[in-house]
C-alpha cells in the first residue's frame, strides 16, 4: 500500500487543506456542492417524453432517433491556469476555468450548439473538441479531429459546432489536438434518453476516473516521441472527479509546490434510494478498476449502448469507455465507505494507482474517515470484462459476412531516424493539420499516394466493413472508432477462430480493449465490425494518449462518392483560413503525431 493510501486511511476526518478553487478551479464536483441530474431537460414533451414514445429496448437508436428541435446552447473557453488537483500545483489546460471542464446536457434528439474559443497562450496552441461516442450523421465535420475534419482551432479564434444529440447515455468531451487532453482539457457529456424498466430515485451525474501526471502535457510527449527507448511515461496518481491526496515527501528537493491533504471527492447517498452513476475513464493511459465498498453494483448501460442488467462488484473500464450503474443504498443512515478506482500495475504504468472517495449517507459526519474494506475481485485480465456477460437491450445480429475485411497488425519500434514509434500495418500516423482528409475528399480528392503517413483505408461503396486486430506487442490498446458503435464480434489471445461471441444478442460498443499479446507467437487479438452507413472519414485508434501521439491510427473512408456530394460549412472553411494565417507566420511545433 502506498503511503498516501496509508495516510487516508489513517486519518481520523477527512478535511481538506486546499479550497476547491485551488484544486479544481470553478468546477463543483467531487463537493458537497456538485449537482444531481434531472431525467430529462425541459422542453416539448410527447407521450410524457422528449424522445417521445421511443423505448432502449424496442428502438433502434441508428435509423428511429428523434429530433426534437430544441437547440442546447453552450460558450467554452479553453485557456492555461494552475490548479493542485492532488495537492502538487502545475500548468494545465482548462475549459472555463473548471477542472474537469463544464458537464454538458442535453435530451436525445436535440441538438448541442457550442461555441469553442481558443485563448491558450503562454505557449499559444492550436485545439480543437471532439464529442467522443456521437455519431455526427450529417455532421461529420463537426467530430472535432484536426487533419480529418478540420483545421485546428488557431489560438484567438473560435469555432462553433452544432449537431445532433443522436444517442443517449454517457459521455465525454476532450480536445484531439496532440495528447492536450491529458494537460486537462475534458469534461464529462449526459444525453438524456429513455430507461423504462430501470428504476432508481437520484442521478449522482459523472464519475470521472483519470491517471494524473505531474509533468505539463508536452514535456510527456516529448518522452513518449524520442529516440531512447526507455519505459513509458508513469502516471503520478489517480483521480476521481479531479481529486485525490499525494504524498508531498516523495517530491524532489526543487520540485513544485505540494500541499498535503488537498482533499478527495465526496458524494452523497440517502439510505434505502438507489442512485445513478455514470463512470468514465477520461485518463490518459490506465485501465480502471471500479468499485465501491459494502455495496453491489448493476450495469445498465456501457458507453452508448444500454445493456440488460447485471450486478458485479467491480467495473473495468479502458480509456474513453463509459460503464452507467445504480446502487442500492442499503447500509445505516449514518454509514460511511469508500469509493475506490485502481489501476492495476500489470496493466498500466501507475507510481499511485488508487484514487479513493467518500460516500456519506445523509446521517454521517461528513468529516469521518471511512473504515470499510475494498471489495475482492479477479485482476488478472489486461481486458474488458468476458463478452458473454454483456448483451445489448436492443439486439440486432451483426452480418455474418462482412463486405470487406480489414487486417491490422499493431507494432512498436524505431522509424527511419530512430524515433521509437506505434505502428498499424507498418504506418505510424502523422497529421497535415493544413490538409484535412474529409475536406480533401468532398473535394473530390479520395486517393493519397504521396502521403502513406495518413494512413487512409478506402473502403469504396462496401456496405459493411470487418476489422481484426492482431497486437504483437505486450502492451493493451483500448481501440476507439469515431463515427459508430461497432459490433465486438470476438477479442481474445492467439488466433481468432472465427466464432462470433453472443451471436445474435453481439455487444456493441465504441471502445473496446485488445489484450497484449501472451508472446511471440500469441498475439492480442479483437475482431470488429460496423455497417458503412455514415459518409466520412472515422478515425480508428489506441486512445492511450501516448500511443496515438505516437502514431498508433488510421483513417476509415467510407462511401466516398456521397462524401463528395457533401457541403461543407463556411465555419469550417474559414477555420482553415484561420489556420493557415496563424501557421504561415507562427512556428508550429508538431513532436507527435498530432493528435
Amino acid at each position: 500500500m502506498g503511503s498516501t493510501v496509508a495516510a487516508i486511511l489513517q486519518s481520523i476526518s477527512l478535511v481538506a487543506n486546499l479550497q476547491q478553487t485551488a484544486t479544481n478551479g470553478l468546477s463543483n464536483l467531487g463537493t458537497f456542492k456538485a449537482p444531481t441530474f434531472p431525467d430529462f431537460l425541459s422542453g416539448p414533451l410527447q407521450n410524457g417524453f422528449p424522445w417521445g414514445p421511443r423505448t432502449a429496448a424496442r428502438t433502434n437508436p441508428y435509423e428511429n432517433s428523434p429530433t426534437t428541435g430544441v437547440v442546447r446552447y453552450y460558450d467554452l473557453t479553453i485557456s492555461r491556469g494552475y490548479i493542485a488537483p492532488d495537492g502538487v500545483n502545475k500548468s494545465v489546460i482548462l475549459i472555463n476555468n473548471q477542472f474537469p471542464g463544464p458537464t454538458l446536457e442535453a435530451n436525445w434528439g436535440d441538438t448541442f450548439s457550442i461555441n469553442v474559443n481558443n485563448q491558450i497562450t503562454g505557449p499559444k496552441e492550436g485545439t480543437a473538441l471532439h464529442w467522443h461516442g456521437l455519431l455526427q450523421r450529417n455532421t461529420p465535420w463537426y467530430d472535432g479531429v484536426p487533419s480529418v475534419q478540420q483545421c485546428p482551432i488557431a489560438p484567438g479564434k473560435s469555432l462553433r459546432y452544432e449537431f445532433k444529440a443522436d444517442l443517449f447515455g454517457t459521455s465525454w468531451y476532450h480536445s484531439h489536438y496532440s495528447a492536450q487532453y491529458a494537460g486537462g482539457a475534458f469534461g464529462a457529456l449526459i444525453i438524456h434518453g429513455p430507461h423504462e424498466n430501470i428504476f432508481y430515485d437520484v442521478d449522482v451525474g459523472p464519475v470521472l476516473l483519470t491517471d494524473w501526471y505531474h509533468k505539463e502535457y508536452f514535456e510527456l510527449v516529448k518522452q513518449v516521441v524520442s529516440k531512447t527507448r526507455g519505459p513509458p511515461p508513469f502516471s503520478n496518481n489517480n483521480l476521481i472527479n479531479g481529486k485525490m491526496d499525494f504524498d508531498c515527501s516523495t517530491i524532489p528537493a526543487g520540485g513544485p509546490a505540494c500541499t498535503p491533504n488537498a482533499g478527495i471527492s465526496k458524494f452523497n447517498f440517502t439510505s434505502g434510494k438507489t442512485h445513478r452513476l455514470r463512470l468514465i475513464n477520461a485518463g490518459a493511459e490506465g485501465i480502471q478498476r471500479f468499485s465501491i465498498d459494502n455495496h453491489t453494483m448493476k450495469v445498465i448501460a456501457q458507453d452508448y449502448v444500454p445493456v440488460r442488467p447485471f450486478d458485479t462488484k467491480v467495473v473495468t473500464l479502458g480509456i474513453g469507455q463509459r460503464t452507467d450503474v445504480i446502487v442500492k443504498a442499503n447500509l445505516p443512515s449514518d454509514s460511511v465507505v469508500f469509493m475506490r478506482s485502481n489501476i492495476p500495475q500489470r496493466c498500466s504504468t501507475a507510481t499511485q494507482p488508487l484514487a479513493l472517495a467518500a460516500i456519506y449517507y445523509e446521517k454521517a459526519n461528513r468529516t469521518k474517515t471511512p473504515k470499510s474494506n475494498p471489495q475482492t475481485y479477479d485482476d488478472s485480465k489486461c481486458g474488458n470484462d468476458d463478452l458473454t456477460i454483456s448483451k445489448p437491450l436492443f439486439p440486432f445480429p451483426a452480418l455474418p459476412n462482412a463486405a470487406t475485411t480489414l487486417k491490422l497488425d499493431i507494432t512498436f519500434g524505431p522509424n527511419a531516424t530512430g524515433f521509437n514509434l506505434w505502428y498499424m500495418n507498418n504506418v505510424s500516423f502523422r497529421a497535415n493539420f493544413d490538409a484535412p482528409i474529409f475536406l480533401l475528399a468532398a473535394a473530390g480528392n479520395t486517393s493519397y499516394p504521396f502521403s502513406p503517413q495518413w494512413a487512409v483505408n478506402n473502403f469504396g461503396s462496401n456496405s459493411s466493413v470487418r476489422l481484426i486486430i492482431r497486437n504483437r506487442i505486450g502492451a493493451n490498446h483500448p481501440m476507439h472508432l469515431h463515427g459508430h458503435n461497432f459490433f465486438v464480434l470476438a477479442e481474445g489471445q492467439g488466433e481468432w477462430d472465427g466464432k462470433i461471441t453472443n451471436y445474435p444478442s453481439t455487444t456493441r460498443r465504441d471502445v473496446q480493449i485488445v489484450q497484449g499479446s501472451k508472446d511471440k507467437d500469441t498475439p492480442g487479438y479483437l475482431v470488429l465490425q460496423y455497417d458503412t452507413d455514415n459518409p466520412g472519414v472515422w478515425p480508428f485508434h489506441c486512445h492511450i494518449a501516448w500511443h496515438v501521439s505516437a502514431g498508433l491510427y488510421v483513417n476509415l473512408m467510407e462511401q466516398p462518392e456521397l462524401i463528395k456530394k457533401k457541403t461543407i460549412p463556411q465555419t469550417i472553411v474559414q477555420t482553415c483560413r484561420d489556420w493557415s494565417e496563424y501557421s504561415g507566420r507562427e512556428v508550429v511545433e508538431q513532436i507527435d503525431s498530432g493528435l
